[in-house]
């Protein structure tokens, strides 16, 4: 799956999901994204409140 992130600024970049981490109270409720940037490829974790996306595969 594909997300779309938006950062405090502002400033939006595409990056494709490599592992979906659930939360403690309720592991089914994602909470963090490890994803790879589709620019440059930088792998890095995300907080879920910044996707303001999510693209599913087809």
């Amino acid at each position: 799956m594909t997300v779309i992130i938006t950062d405090t600024e502002g400033a939006w970049r595409m990056a494709d999901v490599i592992w979906v981490d659930g939360g403690a109270r309720n592991p089914k409720v994602q909470t963090l994204f490890q994803v790879a940037d589709v620019d440059t490829g930088v792998i890095n974790w995300v907080n879920a409140d910044l996707v303001t996306h999510i693209v599913p595969r087809c």
